[in-house]
């Protein structure tokens, strides 16, 4: 298993300081921060990216993310410029996914036959775009209760009816915990179309009460990820992992400090179910 620091666990961070910190703990690759990147390139081209990223010997895992692409109207035109670009910078540097987030539900009368049918639109679109630069798209579906698409059940519909080969999805073990997927919905995943593991954990709070502030580092909440893990296992999944916190807390560390705190509590949860790339 590939394992990689992800740019949201060190927010306030920079680009730069990403890929030092990534590199510093040892990860081998690093999901990229969409918005530090657009940050960097204010300053910088692209092939100083690539090099940035070369130099230290990190691979670049996913682009997250493109946000809310369905039940866009008009607005869907900037979401498809938008999935242009990060597919241009993704293919120069050797990237080969960008995650897409699934949109909040417009009313609570919105049926999921609709809900399906906004995504599955929207997701051939953008893998078209994407299809030209050869590079997958990644739904990762969200469990706050707002979202319209909040298991991996549900994804896993919407990737089926896209019938797309280079759409995928993200299995976050938060959003699975507080979206209320069922363990058993894990078996019935294909492998093949996961396309990024999000290894993280929660406080023990409600799911209601849940925000991304919530979240732990690896075995310190009360997310069952030695379940999640094994199941993941049993299907055959052996894909990319990147650890995702959105904890203001650790924002404070210093970055070097929290990638080597994150890859060590990622090690002691995977390692029992996963060969985990040197």
């Amino acid at each position: 298993m590939k394992l990689g620091f992800h740019g949201a666990t060190s927010m306030p961070a920079d680009l730069q300081t990403d890929v030092a910190a990534t590199a510093h703990a040892g990860f081998t690759s690093l999901e990229l921060w969409a918005a530090k990147v657009d940050r960097f390139l204010v300053d910088h081209s692209v092939t100083d990216l690539k090099v940035l990223l070369q130099e230290h010997g990190v691979a670049p895992m996913t682009f997250n993310a493109i946000e809310f692409i369905a039940f866009c109207g008009d607005k869907f035109g900037h979401i498809k410029d938008r999935c242009r670009q990060l597919c241009e910078i993704a293919q120069a540097i050797g990237c080969p996914s960008v995650a897409v987030i699934p949109s909040p539900t417009p009313g609570w009368q919105t049926t999921w036959e609709t809900i399906v049918a906004e995504h599955v639109t929207a997701l051939q679109a953008l893998s078209d775009i994407a299809g030209d630069y050869g590079i997958k798209l990644a739904l990762e579906f969200l469990g706050f209760g707002w979202c319209s698409v909040r298991t991996p059940r549900g994804a896993q519909e919407i990737i089926q009816k896209t019938g797309r080969a280079n759409v995928g999805l993200v299995v976050d073990a938060a959003h699975f915990y507080i979206g209320g997927g069922l363990l058993s919905e894990i078996d019935h995943l294909d492998p093949r179309s996961i396309y990024t593991f999000h290894l993280d954990d929660v406080e023990d709070t409600s799911k209601e009460a849940y925000t991304d502030a919530n979240r732990l580092l690896p075995g310190l909440g009360i997310v069952p990820l030695a379940e999640i893990c094994g199941r993941l296992k049993k299907i055959g999944y052996n894909g990319p992992c990147s650890i995702e916190l959105f904890r203001p807390e650790y924002w404070e560390w210093n970055p070097m400090q929290l990638a080597v705190k994150a890859k060590e509590a990622a090690i002691k949860m995977l390692s029992p179910y996963f060969e985990l790339e040197a």
